[in-house]
């Protein structure tokens, strides 16, 4: 039987559970006049709670005498990150909303772009772009223009729980100090099998995001420098590959190590799953690394995802909408909120900064400014943290968490197709690859040859036209 968690921990997992794959109320949109000089700043809720970090800095440039008189304001739109891209389209196409700045899925940039729904950026809107991580800063370019900045990364990472691999037997408790292979993992998989958990691992692989997340991982793990799209976004791969890319897939999430709700789990399930201790590794994202060392303490256990992880996060544009004064003055601000400073504020908060000057030893690197609840002081734990950020940065062996596993994830991860078409290539995977999870899966799952031509002739049609 699976092993029960407090309450109080369970629900803590339940709230940012929550605050990552939903949205809260929409704040009132600004319509009168005496709006013009207010700078809209349009995103999915924050993960770091009410009052979180992003709506923290933007309170510190409001507070700047830089401001010039200028107020930025956030507004949060609900639902989950397919359906913010569909309010962001629509509203951004209609002028419907008075957006200035809009915080975008990289995977969204080429699409925005194409469209002329953002505009491209001048020097004044990133400080020292040198100091961003190069395959992050990639994101925000398109056909050889800058059209955003990054204001925070991602990169998938495995949990685990050291006190199920000793309760095993497995010598090997602390997996952070090497890269660790698929093969490795599944040997750790056949040892804890027993020790009173449902199964050995989980991730995301409902019908949404996450499941061409995992996907495109097990393609670019199977295949060397696999690519769906070129750098123009037309179709560039084969039907070889993809089903290489399928039999990876079929392996890392079949059973009889996955467990069975994973193939209807987003975010929120799997870490509940985790939580609840009915697994003993978990893919997710750097963001509950706070949340669950608060739970589990020394017995968490984080490292590097074996094989390839995918690059996610969220970058800022300035949309084509706003007038020439206002984009200026957006600029401004997004060079504010992407600055070393808030990128050292945004990893203390736990997200994944862009740039790595924030990586540096505590006391070398930019000070974290501009919100106080995160700041670095006399008010800071022994470790260098703050009493805001629970999870120590220093792990096992002496390594750090920032700097040795989150750092090396953000360099080497992988990117999603780049393609204004997007949004149907991700269907498109999410659609053919419900063969292996939906209903039928079991009865009748189609061979990994048989697949990988549907998807390959699926993609090839969606890019037809690229």
């Amino acid at each position: 039987m699976a092993r029960r968690l407090p309450a109080a921990a369970l629900a803590l997992l339940s709230l940012l559970s929550l605050a990552a794959c939903t949205g809260g109320d929409v704040r009132e949109e600004p319509t009168a006049a005496d709006e013009r000089r207010r700078i809209v700043v349009a995103s999915g809720q924050d993960v770091t709670g009410k009052n979180g970090i992003r709506q923290q800095l933007i309170d510190a440039w409001n507070a700047a005498e830089g401001a010039q008189g200028y107020e930025a304001r956030l507004v949060e739109l609900p639902g989950s990150a397919d359906q913010q891209r569909s309010q962001l389209l629509g509203a951004l196409q209609s002028g419907s909303a008075d957006y200035d700045v809009v915080n975008l899925d990289v995977t969204w940039v080429p699409e925005f772009a194409e469209a002329d729904l953002i505009r491209p950026l001048t020097d004044a809107a990133v400080k020292a772009p040198d100091d961003i991580i190069p395959s992050v800063d990639s994101t925000s370019y398109w056909d050889g223009k800058r059209y955003a900045v990054p204001f925070n990364s991602d990169a998938g990472l495995l949990y685990y729980r050291k006190d199920h691999l000793r309760e095993a037997g497995v010598s090997r408790t602390d997996l952070g100090d090497d890269e660790l292979t698929w093969d490795e993992l599944r040997r750790m998989f056949d040892a804890v099998n027993g020790v009173g958990t449902q199964a050995d691992w989980t991730t995301q692989l409902a019908a949404y995001e996450g499941r061409t997340v995992n996907a495109i991982e097990a393609f670019a793990s199977a295949v060397p420098g696999f690519e769906l799209t070129d750098a123009d976004g037309g179709y560039t791969t084969d039907e070889e590959q993809l089903t290489a890319g399928v039999t990876e897939l079929r392996e890392r999430t079949g059973s009889p190590y996955t467990l069975k709700d994973t193939s209807a789990s987003r975010e929120a399930e799997s870490l509940s799953a985790f939580a609840e201790g009915r697994t003993t590794f978990l893919r997710h994202w750097p963001y509950v690394y706070p949340t669950l060392y608060e739970t589990f303490k020394a017995d968490l256990g984080v490292a590097r995802l074996p094989g390839k992880a995918v690059l996610g996060g969220q970058n800022l544009a300035v949309t084509s909408a706003t007038t020439e004064q206002r984009a200026a003055k957006a600029a401004e601000l997004i060079a504010f909120l992407t600055d070393p400073d808030s990128e050292r504020c945004l990893l203390r908060a736990g997200f994944a900064a862009t740039r790595v000057s924030a990586y540096q030893e505590t006391g070398t690197a930019p000070a974290c400014r501009h919100a106080h609840a995160y700041a670095e002081g006399p008010s800071a734990s022994p470790t260098g943290e703050s009493a805001q950020r629970t999870a120590p940065d220093r792990l096992a062996g002496g390594l750090s968490y920032s700097r040795d596993i989150l750092l090396p994830a953000l360099r080497e991860a992988v990117h999603r197709p780049r393609t204004p078409l997007y949004g149907a290539v991700s269907q498109t995977l999410i659609t053919e690859l419900h063969a292996l999870y939906g209903p039928r899966a079991e009865a009748d799952p189609p061979g990994d040859a048989e697949l990988g031509k549907r998807l390959h002739e699926a993609l090839r049609k969606v890019l037809s036209n690229q």
